[in-house]
């Protein structure tokens, strides 16, 4: 069956759990990206570089990464799609009900966020970027830590590191609110709760990715 044809609300189910699914994920990406903050040389980051590399189970999970974040992205154009076409006039006057701003702008985040992970991928794949010339380790593998360091080495990089992960902050925090809601997890009870949560998650995803390149650029500028 067509992703297009699908119910409204099978389609927004689907987003909700592929979307919960990528949450988790940046968590355990964020963890292994907080090796790089060790003054070690890139022991533990290469070393978890090259696990994931290496491993065949990591490998299709992966693919499967990679499958989850364009079905995510199709079904999300899709839904908007869907919205405009069902108001395809805007009200004249604007409607007084409470729009979260992180529900206004989920498709121009989620656009944004597309970008970074094209580039990202660009950087980190292809492991050169522009003046980056990778550096090999004995066993072979490109010196991820090494390049990572001259990449955020850049204050331009950073500057555009840490608008993605603003855009990335705001997504999360509506993102994983409005899961929750789709799949049930929802009462006037709990909402605030599930509000502070999404939050707080929201803010040390996002915290999180923003301090390595902060961190890296700074240290950088104290050993001119």
């Amino acid at each position: 069956m067509s992703i297009i044809r699908l119910a409204s609300v099978t389609k927004k189910i689907i987003l909700a759990v592929i979307g919960l699914f990528l949450a988790v994920f940046l968590a355990v990406h964020l963890a292994i990206n907080l090796c790089l903050l060790r003054d070690d040389s890139g022991l533990w980051f290469n070393a978890a570089a090259h696990f994931m590399r290496s491993n065949y189970i990591v490998n299709v999970i992966e693919i499967v990464l990679l499958a989850a974040v364009a079905l995510h992205i199709l079904l999300a154009i899709v839904i908007q799609i869907d919205n405009w076409k069902a108001r395809p006039v805007r009200y004249k006057v604007r409607s007084k009900t409470k729009t979260k701003t992180g529900s206004k702008w989920m498709i121009w985040t989620g656009s944004l966020m597309l970008c970074f992970i094209a580039i990202h991928l660009i950087n980190f794949l292809a492991m050169r970027w522009m003046w980056v010339e990778p550096i090999r380790l004995p066993n072979g593998d490109p010196d991820r830590y090494d390049i990572v360091h001259q990449l955020f080495g850049n204050g331009y990089v950073v500057i555009g590191y840490v608008v993605c992960l603003l855009a990335v902050g705001i997504h999360l925090n509506h993102a994983i609110f409005s899961a929750l809601q789709t799949l049930g997890v929802a009462h006037p009870k709990y909402d605030k709760a599930i509000r502070i949560l999404s939050t707080g998650y929201a803010v040390v995803i996002a915290g999180g990715f923003t301090l390595i390149p902060l961190w890296i650029y700074c240290s950088s500028l104290m050993h001119f």
